[in-house]
């Protein structure tokens, strides 16, 4: 069996990824960020966790990295930093993450010879929908550093592809959602802060859609795309063709909850006009075609699923803090 290594593999997806990949049998590599607490994240708790060979080290180091890559066949590349709020706070470190670190991906796999290597992309370098629904051929508008950031990554990723024949598929995720996502994301804000009490929820802008896919039908579509046969230089859209406001989701998930409760959008969490992406919708018929996936969460039973988990981990959550 392949070995796989998941860099990412202690944040939301990647933990996510890295327990699928376990239940398959394949031997797993999981690459967390190095810390002084030896803390390795969501795999932490995961009872995975034993069953996967974990390393720490930073992507943004070339010799973590190589080392890393090292002896494996397979490599998911998850680490990015993906808060869009914070890359207005610091540029940089974006450029150093997601574009250095997707280099040192690229050129570790170039000299060790890995068979294949998937680079996770993100919805957000399509900006604004400017038809819908949204293909692979849709133009790419960097509206945030964070999206420009990740196009430059699926850039240089391509080029490896082009210029050195590298085996790289590029996954590009719409809105994933599920346990373990970040309090900064809208639906775990949403939820934590109506489970605390509050009925007067605080919120960024209400009115841009999203197409939301739950995490274990986002980690299978990965796993589709890296056994598929060809989609090497290619991208392909993870998501469901389907669009919901941020304020008719809002209203969904008070209803689930049987509450009722008053949205009050806070200055600092709506974002630069120009800068907000207004609307997404996945066209995932390239993925349905050359995989075979479906998905098997609808919205409302990936939100319940999510609902449970957040009710029964409300120290994760700081509700009454926004954090970028």
């Amino acid at each position: 069996m392949e070995k796989v290594l998941i860099t990412g593999a202690g944040g939301f997806i990647g933990s996510h990824l890295a327990e699928l990949c376990c239940r398959k049998g394949r031997r797993v590599k999981a690459f967390v960020h190095y810390n002084s607490r030896n803390d390795w994240g969501w795999l932490e708790t995961s009872e995975a966790k034993n069953d996967m060979e974990i390393v720490a080290g930073d992507i943004r180091d070339f010799d973590s990295v190589l080392a890393a890559v090292k002896g494996v066949d397979v490599v998911f590349h998850l680490a990015a930093l993906i808060g869009i709020p914070y890359s207005y706070v610091s540029p940089l470190a974006y450029i150093q993450t997601n574009v250095t670190g997707t280099y040192n991906i690229l050129q570790s796999g170039r000299m060790l010879g890995t068979k294949k290597i998937l680079i996770t992309s993100t919805s957000e370098t399509y900006g604004t929908a400017q038809y819908v629904p949204i293909d692979e051929n849709h133009p790419l508008v960097g509206q945030s550093p964070y999206s420009a950031s990740k196009i430059s990554a699926d850039q240089l990723s391509l080029s490896f592809y082009r210029s050195f024949s590298l085996p790289v598929k590029i996954v590009r995720p719409f809105n994933v959602y599920g346990p373990r996502q970040s309090a900064r994301a809208v639906i775990p804000t949403i939820i934590s802060q109506i489970q605390s009490g509050r009925r007067k929820i605080k919120i960024g802008n209400l009115e841009p859609t999203r197409d939301l896919t739950f995490v274990e039908d986002t980690v299978r579509a990965f796993l589709k795309i890296e056994e598929a046969e060809g989609l090497f230089g290619e991208v392909t859209n993870i998501g469901m063709n389907e669009e919901i406001s941020v304020g008719d989701l809002g209203r969904l998930i008070a209803d689930m909850l049987g509450e009722k409760v008053e949205f009050v959008p806070e200055k600092k969490r709506v974002r630069p006009d120009p800068s907000e992406v207004k609307r997404l919708v996945c066209d995932h018929s390239k993925l349905i075609k050359k995989t075979g996936w479906k998905p098997v969460y609808d919205l409302k039973k990936g939100l319940t699923e999510t609902i449970a988990w957040i009710e029964k981990k409300p120290e994760l959550y700081k509700p009454e803090i926004y954090y970028i």
